[in-house]
Formats: structure tokens, sequence, C-alpha cells
């Protein structure tokens, strides 16, 4: 069996927090949503900037994961957070890589817990500083200790 392309793996991560991103400032559907992303965003070229081939199954697993576990994922949030912080107060893109990254480590057992971790780091890191991505990397380190061992 081959293993998983790990550059189709990495654009899925980042179009699956876009795609939450666009979900949680719209109110988007789920179905609408992903028809949309498989439609115009995923290995597409759109205004002249072309998207990165994508693992299609593994970016609908990790936004429809998210989308029906947010909730419980929210919930192993709060716990990591500082004290007298909110998921509210989190930048929202932030919210979305952190969501990402806890659904991975919670259902992807497939992924190695560091993998995952880099990962969402990485897409941390398209988005914000070393600092932000620091933050990422303790706050899934938590929820991976957790839901992982």
């Amino acid at each position: 069996m081959n293993a998983p392309n790990s550059q189709a793996r990495s654009a899925a991560r980042l179009a699956a927090v876009q795609a939450l991103y666009q979900q949680q400032m719209e109110g988007t559907s789920l179905a609408r949503l992903l028809d949309e992303f498989h439609r115009h965003r995923l290995g597409q070229i759109v205004e002249d900037e072309e998207y990165a081939e994508a693992d299609v199954d593994f970016f609908d697993d990790v936004v429809s994961g998210v989308d029906a576990r947010r909730e419980e994922i929210d919930a192993l949030l709060v716990e990591r957070l500082a004290k007298g912080w909110t998921l509210a107060r989190l930048d929202k893109t932030m919210l979305q890589i952190l969501r990402a990254g806890s659904y991975e480590l919670m259902a992807r057992q497939d992924v190695p817990k560091a993998t995952a971790i880099s990962e969402y780091v990485d897409v941390a890191k398209a988005f914000f500083d070393d600092r932000e991505a620091k933050f990422v990397n303790g706050i899934l380190d938590a929820v991976g200790r957790t839901v992982r061992g």
C-alpha cells in the first residue's frame, strides 16, 4: 500500500482551515462548502494562483469531522486555554487551525501525533508569526497527550 502523498495532505490541511474559516464567517452549509472547494479550489487555478493538488478524501474528512464534532473539540480546546481566555478571543483563523488539528489528533489514528502537530504548526506559519505557531504547538501537544496518551 502506498503512503499518502504528504504534499497532497499538507494542501488538504491548509484548504480545510480555509474552508472552516469560510464556514464560520459565512455560515455556509457543509454540503455547499465541500462542493465549492471540490469545484473551485482544490487543484484549481483561481485568479492566476494555482492551488496545490490536495488529498480530497482527507480534506473532506477533516472538514466534515470538525463540523460534526465541533462541540467536543471546542470543549477540549477551552480546557487548554490560559485562565480567562475563551475561544471567542482567539483569532478566527487560529481557531480553525486548532479545531482541525484537534480533530486530526482525535480521529485520525493513521496520522502520527508528531506529524499532525507539525503540519498544523506549518499551517499557522502561513498566517502568523513564530509566537502564534508556538501557541499552536503547545495547545495541540496538550490535546494530543489527552486524546492519545
